[in-house]
């Protein structure tokens, strides 16, 4: 079989240098990217997966937020990929979303965001680099722990908002060591997680590369299982 393609979207300021990382990790695991963002054509009969990237803050009119004056926002990149996560899940195909991308997962299921997350957990303790240098605790009997492992992993930080109340047939799957969420995924298909680091510029960690590889394989099932059903709508047709 081909390398399954995933959609993967970008931030209009930072996608051109972001998604060529994001695409080094799909080929290392087996699949390839079709760039995706405001402005540009996303299609999800084209692909087999879904990568929502991380950038700009998501607004909080999505999830009844009060407005923060200073916040970078982009109005069309937020519904686009909140679109992209409703159809994703409504229709089966893989998703993993990455900083952003977690929080818009959460969002387009109905939960909301913490918009000043190291506020609310400690100005003191933030990390701001993409160098694995934050601890957290990846929760045992979750897919992330079947994915890379139960033991502590040591992610990076680039955030400023977090998941806060989960949105539907979502559950936490890490934390860092102040409570912070770090992680959340459905416990049932499709398959669909969310991390709040950036796994893209980890590339050299074996269990960064994994998380990739979990949503490459997904999605392959998923393209079999669509080939194989055509093929069998195909022959009952010159039947």
């Amino acid at each position: 079989m081909t390398r399954p393609v995933i959609g993967v979207t970008t931030s209009r300021r930072s996608g051109w240098r972001i998604f060529p990382l994001v695409n080094l990790n799909l080929r290392l695991a087996g699949g390839r990217g079709l760039r995706w963002g405001a402005g540009r054509p996303a299609d999800l009969d084209q692909v087999d997966g879904v990568i929502i990237g991380g950038g700009d803050d998501i607004s909080p009119d999505l999830y009844g937020g009060t407005p923060v004056i200073g916040v970078r926002l982009d109005p069309e990149r937020d519904a686009l990929e909140r679109r992209l996560a409703e159809e994703a899940i409504a229709r089966n195909i893989p998703l993993l979303g990455i900083c952003r991308g977690a929080q818009m997962l959460n969002v387009a299921l109905g939960g909301d965001l913490d918009q000043d997350a190291w506020a609310t957990f400690g100005s003191d303790n933030k990390i701001r680099t993409i160098l694995p240098r934050r601890r957290i605790d990846v929760l045992d009997k979750t897919q992330l722990a079947r994915i890379a492992g139960q033991e502590d992993m040591s992610v990076n930080a680039l955030h400023t908002q977090a998941v806060q109340s989960l949105g539907e047939g979502l559950q936490v799957s890490a934390r860092d060591e102040f409570g912070m969420i770090q992680a959340v995924e459905r416990s049932r298909d499709p398959f669909a997680l969310g991390v709040q680091w950036h796994p893209e510029h980890l590339f050299y960690a074996r269990r960064q590369r994994a998380i990739f590889r979990a949503l490459v394989v997904a999605a392959k099932a998923r393209a079999e299982a669509r080939n194989q059903g055509r093929a069998v709508r195909e022959d009952a047709v010159h039947a």
